[in-house]
């Protein structure tokens, strides 16, 4: 009887100071454009910092975010994102991460259901009667001038591009100068202070423009319009980039897209590494290049 008096008193307190995360969401179905607005609550916090995705980025990109509200006292964490869908279909809005000192605490998943009101057979009714109005040749000018100025401005734009093509130059870019533009960009990142400012949103969003762009450049891919899945099996199957730069490339892509969806919060460790090894991908790139050249004369 003792052990169970015990044990009932130890779960009373530790439910008593451990933090208790609640959410709710105010609708499951909503129209096209409705708003919406899900609800984050933290209890006893006992003073202990909440760190969470930043105003504005906490959903994912289905979902357009109009207001995001957070309060916190010294016990009570509470954050109200006001929120609406402009596509038809079922979005879900996944599992939230808030970390409480070294606890992470996650919400529930959420499904929503967002749909068009409108029918077909709605009447539209005219506000007024059409009139007949009779138009002068200066009267057909205002109307399509924009539109006959744009066509001579794209002639003149095709006749450009098949002069240069005939008869210009192209300069081609040079692997060296690549890699050392790259390195400023990636130096120019460094100097932001992302890392130790804690804003991993920002830096992982340059970090992955600045590879998509070198890889695009250095190695004739198309880095810049491939998601990375896709990205990744084209460098697989074309041998291009060795074993190491794309264990590089996959690793530190995949994290950026979970980091850019608010499903994980890499910590300063995490992002030094990815910085380094992007760096140091970078610098091996001519090595890939010399191999790919060797490897078309044999």
């Amino acid at each position: 009887m003792k052990k169970l008096i015990l044990i009932f008193c130890f779960l009373i307190c530790a439910n008593a100071f451990s933090q208790i995360l609640s959410s709710s969401v105010e609708k499951k179905t909503i129209a096209l454009g409705e708003v919406n607005h899900i609800v984050v609550t933290i209890n006893n916090l006992h003073d202990e910092k909440v760190s969470a995705a930043p105003e504005n980025e906490l959903l994912p990109f289905h979902f357009e975010e109009i207001k995001d509200s957070i309060a916190q006292t010294q016990d009570v964490y509470y954050r109200r994102i006001e929120f609406t869908v402009f596509d038809e279909g079922k979005f879900t809005i996944p599992e939230l991460e808030f970390k409480v000192g070294g606890k992470v605490l996650k919400t529930i998943p959420y499904e929503i259901d967002v749909i068009n009101t409108a029918q077909k057979t709605d009447p539209i009714n005219d506000i007024m009667n059409n009139k007949d109005v009779k138009l002068e040749v200066t009267d057909y000018w205002e109307l399509y001038k924009f539109y006959i100025l744009a066509a001579i401005a794209l002639i003149c734009l095709i006749t450009a591009i098949i002069m240069f093509v005939r008869y210009g130059r192209r300069k081609k870019s040079s692997p060296v100068v690549t890699t050392n533009q790259t390195l400023k960009e990636l130096d120019s990142l460094k100097k932001k202070k992302y890392v130790e400012t804690g804003n991993y949103r920002s830096f992982y969003v340059e970090l992955i423009d600045i590879s998509r762009k070198f890889i695009t450049t250095q190695y004739r891919l198309p880095a810049d319009v491939l998601l990375t899945d896709d990205l990744v099996d084209l460098m697989k199957k074309n041998n291009t980039i060795s074993q190491e730069n794309e264990r590089v490339v996959e690793e530190v892509f995949v994290r950026g897209d979970l980091v850019k969806f608010a499903k994980t919060f890499p910590d300063q460790q995490t992002m030094e590494k990815d910085l380094a090894d992007i760096t140091a991908f970078v610098k091996r790139s001519s090595k890939d290049l010399e191999f790919e050249n060797l490897r078309k004369d044999a």
